[in-house]
C-alpha cells in the first residue's frame, strides 16, 4: 500500500488510504504539540498504527481526532516528554502498550466527559471541594499502574470504572515491596538501574505513595474506607518512619503544588516529632511550604490567612 505524506505544523504525517478512511502510519518532526486531522483528502482518521509516534522525544501533547476507532501498538510508547494527549469521548481499540515508558504523562483528556466528572465530583469527603481528576486517573493507569483495561474513554469516570482504579490500586499497595525484584536482579542493571534490594523496595513505596497521593486528591467515587487506607499508608510512610517515602515523593516531585503539602499537612504527616527534621530537609527549597509548616506547628493553621499573608 503507498505512503503519501502530510505536511502539519511542526512536522510531516505518513499515511494510507483504507477505502474511504486514513490511517496515520508515521510521524516525522520535532513539534511540541501534533494535532492529528480529523480528515485527510477528505478521507476521515480511523486509525493510528503500530509505532506511529514511537520515540518522539520531543513531543508533549498530541490531540487525537474525533474519527480515530483504533491505535495500535506502541503508537506513543517512548515518547519521554509526553504529558498531555486528548481523545475523544468514544469506544477506542488500543494496541499493546500505547504509552509503554511514557515517564513525564500526567493527564489523558477525554473530550466531551470532562463536565460529567465535574458534576459528578462534588465534595471530597469534606476534606476539599474537588474538581475532575478523570484525566489523571486515566494517566496513573497506564504510568504507574500497568492497566491499559482502564484506558476506556467511553467508561472513564464512570462508578464501576472507579471502582476498578480503586480494585487495582488495592493490589499495589497490598504487593510486597519485594515483587519483581528478583527479575531486576536477572535483567541487571543495564535493563533496570540498581540492584540494590532496599533501593528498589523504596522504589515501590514511592509509587505507592505517589497514587495514594493522587487518589485522594480526587476522590471522585473514593470510599470511605478506602479514602482511611490511603491517609494510613501515607501516615506511615512519612518523615521519621522506616520508610519515609510520602515525605520523599513530596519533597523531590511537589514542593511547590500548594494542594500536595496541604495535604500532607492535614493527615498529620507533620507533627512535633518530626517537623525540625522536616524544615532541615526543606532548607531554602520551598520558603512557602516551609513557612506553611511552621505556621501549622505555632497553630495557626488556617492556610487562607497564610497566602494572603503572602500576598501582602
Amino acid at each position: 500500500m503507498q505512503k503519501m505524506e502530510l505536511e502539519i505544523t511542526g512536522g510531516t504525517l505518513c499515511y494510507e488510504m483504507t477505502g474511504e478512511t486514513a490511517r496515520v502510519v508515521e510521524y516525522g518532526g520535532l513539534g511540541l504539540k501534533v494535532e492529528i486531522p480529523a480528515c485527510i483528502e477528505g478521507n476521515s482518521v480511523t486509525e493510528i498504527g503500530k509505532k506511529a509516534f514511537l520515540s518522539r522525544k520531543n513531543l508533549r501533547e498530541v490531540v487525537i481526532p474525533d474519527g480515530v476507532e483504533e491505535i495500535g501498538d506502541w503508537a506513543f510508547a517512548h515518547c519521554d516528554g509526553l504529558v498531555w494527549v486528548s481523545l475523544p469521548g468514544r469506544k477506542i481499540r488500543f494496541g499493546k502498550a500505547v504509552f509503554k515508558d511514557c515517564g513525564r504523562l500526567e493527564a489523558i483528556r477525554v473530550r466531551n466527559l470532562e463536565e460529567k466528572g465535574m458534576q459528578a465530583c462534588g465534595k471530597g469527603h469534606g476534606r476539599r471541594e474537588t474538581k475532575s481528576g478523570v484525566p489523571k486517573l486515566l494517566a496513573a493507569a497506564v504510568r504507574w499502574m500497568d492497566a491499559y483495561y482502564l484506558l476506556d474513554p467511553q467508561e472513564a469516570g464512570g462508578k464501576e470504572w472507579t471502582e476498578k482504579w480503586d480494585a487495582r490500586l488495592l493490589s499495589i499497595l497490598l504487593a510486597p515491596d519485594q515483587e519483581g525484584y528478583s527479575k531486576q536482579v536477572l535483567c541487571g542493571e543495564e535493563d533496570y538501574g540498581s540492584t540494590d534490594l532496599d533501593a528498589f523496595k523504596s522504589s515501590r513505596r514511592k509509587v505507592k505513595v505517589r497514587l495514594a497521593f493522587l487518589r485522594l486528591l480526587y476522590p471522585i467515587g473514593l470510599s470511605k474506607a478506602f479514602e482511611t487506607e490511603l491517609e494510613n499508608y501515607l501516615r506511615g510512610h512519612t518523615k521519621g518512619k522506616s520508610g519515609e517515602e510520602a515525605w520523599l515523593v513530596l519533597k523531590e516531585e511537589h514542593g511547590n503544588d500548594r494542594e500536595y503539602y496541604e495535604l500532607f499537612a492535614e493527615l498529620g504527616c507533620v507533627d512535633e516529632a518530626n517537623c525540625d527534621g522536616i524544615l532541615s530537609d526543606i532548607g531554602e527549597a520551598y520558603p512557602e511550604m516551609k513557612a506553611y509548616f511552621m505556621r501549622i506547628m505555632e497553630g495557626k493553621s488556617c492556610a487562607e490567612d497564610f497566602f494572603a499573608d503572602l500576598e501582602l
